[in-house]
């Protein structure tokens, strides 16, 4: 026999007999269902209601839909309203589903390939009683077989927008029919004094919409608009590689390139100087922020997208990549009282990533955190963050003057850029804070180098580092495709690695799928090469500021240098040994 919905979330929620009673007497005047107005009332939350109705109708729920790998074919049979109305959404699948893909058990765990669906066709549900429209959409799409699961309201809608969003003409159709109807479009672009007059079916503003929709499905972190003499490219980063989208035809340019610098409110026609703009955009249930970059060149204006999700969370610090023991100690030395935390790498190596980990870790109500950025990337709940404006001269080093006066514990310096921010960010150090920052350096050891050249006396440098972390980022291997290999003594020698370091383990190499854009990649992970400052390295700093000297001194006290640690990545199979050559190439 079924269980009452009621006697459920008493039983295992351990809701409050008053907060039910006064929800049945609401049903009762103003009817509606009563999970809903428990909901409503906050007295349990939506997915404890789900949770509750799995229980009650012995159906599964998941905290997540995996849509990376779901088909959308539905989309010309069914009225995205109707699906919209009754909260619902089929898609097909031609893997199984694992317990990580709908996020039932962490990626590292023991039960994350676990299946839990078979191929084939999934309905996901936010109401279990709208039975009639679920028997109307498994009518409409003739289906025989398929899975029913439970998922938050968000979640289904999110899938909804997706899969729709995902129907329409791909970028490179559309330029095939601009190709088409080439003198058409160009007749109406010239009639169009702003391009904001455009309705939304104008071909230019739709191929700008797939470009981005199309990045932000493949996980680009830019798009690249690259003008040439006869032609030009639209790229785009994934995982720190660019790859080519699109090579639309040459007289497409201006029209594109308008239109982002009329999102971006940028002047459109100033074509002469470098212009900068940012503009938000929404797909799914992600908020992208992009920030929009101009150059003029020789054939044409160079345009650059830099996208950030502001919906995906922070990453926490065992989520960078560090081994256990480098783990443990970076949560000891972020505890410090004062001192400076020196985090190095040239761009793009995930530095900011890194910091604003550490700050998530420390963050607490009775530290007080203060942060001067350029830019300010996302914003962390507690701590008060500073963007550097030098149009009213505010400096990192002006900036960072007056938060010494405002009695913080932590300050976070962007980046060390001249001799005033290094002498500032040393005197707070040394005057009980702790203090973290950025230095453009390729390895630990290079960052003394560094600050004694910026004119920082080296005994004021032994007194206030704690310690260099230096990091790169290797490409994490597709799960869905590596395969196992054994590499040739003669190329392992030749890289500088004993051949029976391997004998044990397991390598991989990339190959390439369809969930992986066929790079053979997936994310991202850090390799790191932490420099303690121990009582040896900071006598050796008053001898010699000397990189290559400081960096022997760090090894012979146990130091493991990045390519050490990309090595470790590669025994474990997270990574291959291309990539960590690929980022630790001297």
């Amino acid at each position: 026999m079924r269980a009452h919905l009621a006697e459920i979330l008493v039983d295992q929620y351990d809701l409050n007999e008053d907060a039910l009673a006064e929800a049945l007497r609401l049903r009762q005047d103003k009817g509606g269902r009563i999970g809903d107005i428990l909901v409503q009332q906050n007295n349990i939350s939506e997915k404890q209601l789900l949770e509750a109705l799995s229980i009650q109708y012995d159906l599964p729920y998941w905290p997540k839909v995996p849509l990376e790998t779901a088909e959308s074919e539905f989309t010309d049979k069914i009225p995205i309203q109707f699906l919209k109305k009754y909260i619902m959404v089929p898609l097909e699948y031609h893997n199984p589903i694992t317990a990580a893909d709908c996020g039932l058990a962490p990626l590292n765990s023991d039960d994350s390939d676990k299946q839990i669906a078979p191929a084939g066709f999934v309905i996901a549900i936010n109401d279990p009683l709208n039975f009639h429209a679920l028997d109307d959409l498994v009518r409409l799409m003739e289906l025989t077989d398929f899975k029913l699961v439970l998922a938050e309201r968000e979640t289904v809608l999110s899938a909804i927008n997706l899969q729709y969003d995902l129907r329409r003409d791909s970028a490179q159709q559309l330029v095939q029919d601009m190709e088409e109807n080439s003198s058409d479009i160009i007749s109406e672009i010239e009639e169009t004094a702003d391009l904001l007059d455009d309705t939304s079916e104008a071909p230019i503003i739709k191929l700008v919409n797939h470009i981005i929709s199309q990045s932000i499905k493949a996980r680009a972190s830019d798009i690249h608009i690259e003008p040439y003499q006869h032609s030009f490219t639209v790229r785009y980063r994934v995982d720190g590689i660019l790859y080519d989208l699109l090579t639309p035809p040459k007289w497409i340019q201006p029209a594109l390139i308008s239109r982002i610098k009329v999102m971006a409110k940028m002047n459109i026609a100033e074509k002469r100087l470098p212009q900068d703009g940012r503009f938000e955009v929404k797909v799914g249930d992600q908020n992208i922020d992009l920030r929009v970059s101009t150059i003029p060149t020789s054939f044409g204006e160079r345009v650059v997208l830099r996208l950030l999700n502001k919906s995906g969370s922070l990453l926490e610090l065992p989520d960078l990549g560090f081994s256990p023991a480098r783990l443990k100690l970076i949560q000891k030395l972020v505890t410090s009282p004062n001192g400076i935390i020196l985090v190095t790498g040239p761009t793009g190596s995930g530095k900011t990533t890194t910091l604003y980990a550490i700050l998530q870790s420390i963050n607490k109500p009775n530290i007080n955190i203060i942060t001067i950025e350029d830019p300010v990337e996302y914003q962390i709940k507690g701590i008060s963050q500073i963007q550097v404006n030098p149009k009213i001269d505010l400096t990192f080093a002006r900036g960072l003057r007056s938060i010494v006066r405002q009695d913080p514990d932590v300050i976070l310096i962007g980046e060390i850029r001249d001799m005033e921010t290094a002498g500032i960010a040393v005197q707070s150090a040394l005057t009980g804070h702790l203090v973290f920052s950025t230095l453009h350096t390729n390895d630990s050891a290079s960052a003394i180098t560094r600050l004694v050249d910026m004119g920082v006396e080296p005994f004021l440098i032994s007194s206030s580092v704690l310690a260099v972390a230096a990091q790169r980022l290797v490409r994490v291997l597709c799960n869905n495709c590596k395969k196992v290999y054994q590499p040739s003594s003669i190329y392992l020698k030749s890289i500088g690695v004993a051949p029976d370091h391997f004998d044990k383990s397991q390598i991989y190499k990339a190959v390439g799928c369809e969930r992986c854009i066929t790079t053979g990649y997936k994310g991202r992970q850090g390799i790191f090469e932490i420099m303690l400052m121990d009582e040896h390295l900071k006598s050796l700093i008053l001898e010699t500021f000397d990189s290559n000297r400081i960096k022997n001194e760090a090894v012979k006290q146990k130091m493991i240098s990045l390519r050490q640690d990309g090595i470790e990545k590669v025994l474990e199979g997270t990574t291959t040994m291309e990539e960590v050559l690929r980022v630790t190439q001297k």
